[in-house]
């Protein structure tokens, strides 16, 4: 068995999947499935990827599905005998395939990893699904790079080529174009007033990337370096500058560390150019966004959903610079902490379901609590607090 199928059907008995469950769980119903397919970012390039994938799928008797980034199936479509097949394993709107509620497979799978993955017949971890094969590809946003959902196309022995998955990945690309060139033909002029513009990304992210736009028409993409991407992070937090000293108590843990902080200071001016970054105090010369300062906006605004589709992950996870520190475990608890407020377990669950929440027993607690004990998830919650107690025990 292939590693990462067998790394896969550990975590699906981890987390209490029993081998013999003929379906997949049903965590959308059909009022809350309509709403969001209607707000979700795929839904603007559904018709497209139906009608690439959809009628390829339909054309050899199999089934292409599209879910969210929870793993939950918001479209499928095939052949009518294909649609009636996928039925005796659940595979249907509205069933939620993560591994965790469904075993081993590939939309799960493709999620679990970020990357194009196939699972067939006998590594299936479900006896149900063992007769089938599918392949799967992730969907990012193309300007943020978020995991949008998973494609999938799922069939018989015709899906077992090299083909299959090229066509899911081919797909994927054209689909990613596209909301690439929506958000352009979308773009309001407003939006750039006429002065340079910086974007950094550092969710989730060990060295930030950062997107410049000079506004003459000149626009890059570059990848910071550990450091780099601390000092930049720092300025983009502190909008009227910081002095050398300032910075120098953000970025070391200890002192001594100034003359050091003036080289990279300098090597960071020349890599941005006086168009981008200031002295006396330092500081960034454009208009500032970061994927983090997106979040903090939404959760101003109460947007809490939103906050958690767009958190990535803690905000330069290794860095060990105080000022950074700060800023990442302030932004963290603060979702946390929204997200227990809320008291939504479909929230929840997408905070539990990250690597940085997996081992929240207060979110788990408050998950459990909410759901009625029928609920895939109430069991779910239930086995991974099971999980905590024994660790914490041993």
């Amino acid at each position: 068995m292939r590693a990462e199928v067998a790394a896969s059907w550990h975590r699906s008995a981890a987390a209490g999947v029993p081998a013999d469950e003929a379906t997949a769980p049903i965590t959308l119903g059909d009022g809350d499935l309509r709403s969001v397919r209607a707000q979700h970012p795929l839904a603007r390039v559904f018709p497209l990827l139906d009608d690439v994938l959809g009628q390829a799928a339909r054309d050899c008797d199999a089934t292409m599905a599209v879910a969210d980034e929870a793993g939950q199936l918001l479209w499928v479509c095939g052949s009518g005998a294909a649609l009636r097949r996928a039925e005796s394993i659940g595979f249907v709107e509205g069933s939620n395939w993560d591994e965790r509620l469904a075993g081993t497979n590939a939309p799960g799978l493709a999620l679990r990893l970020d990357q194009p993955s196939s699972v067939v017949r006998g590594e299936h971890f479900r006896h149900a699904v063992r007769g089938w094969s599918c392949a799967a590809a992730p969907i990012h946003d193309p300007a943020s790079s978020r995991l949008l959902g998973v494609l999938d196309v799922t069939g018989g022995d015709e899906i077992v080529v090299p083909q299959t998955m090229a066509l899911v990945r081919a797909t994927v690309r054209l689909a990613e174009a596209e909301l690439a060139r929506d958000r352009l033909v979308a773009r309001d002029p407003a939006e750039h007033p006429g002065r340079p513009a910086v974007r950094i990304e550092a969710l989730g992210r060990n060295d930030a990337l950062l997107s410049v736009d000079d506004d003459r028409g000149h626009t890059g993409r570059m990848r910071l370096s550990p450091r780099h991407s601390e000092l930049v992070l720092l300025l983009a937090s502190a909008p009227r500058g910081l002095s050398g000293d300032e910075l120098s108590v953000l970025v070391y843990e200890d002192e001594g560390g100034s003359s050091t902080l003036r080289a990279e200071l300098n090597r960071l001016r020349h890599l941005l150019g006086e168009t981008f970054f200031g002295s006396r105090p330092y500081r960034l010369l454009s208009e500032v966004s970061g994927d983090w300062l997106a979040v903090e906006a939404l959760l101003a605004s109460g947007d809490v959903a939103g906050a958690v589709r767009a958190f990535r992950g803690p905000l330069l996870p290794r860095s060990n610079a105080p000022g950074v520190v700060r800023l990442r475990e302030a932004l963290t608890a603060q979702l946390r902490a929204a997200v227990l407020h809320a008291g939504q377990p479909d929230l929840m669950s997408s905070w539990t379901r990250s690597a940085w929440g997996a081992d929240d027993y207060e979110m788990w607690t408050r998950q459990r609590d909410l759901l009625p004990p029928g609920s895939p998830l109430w069991a779910l919650a239930s086995g991974q607090l099971a999980r905590l107690d024994d660790e914490f025990a041993g």
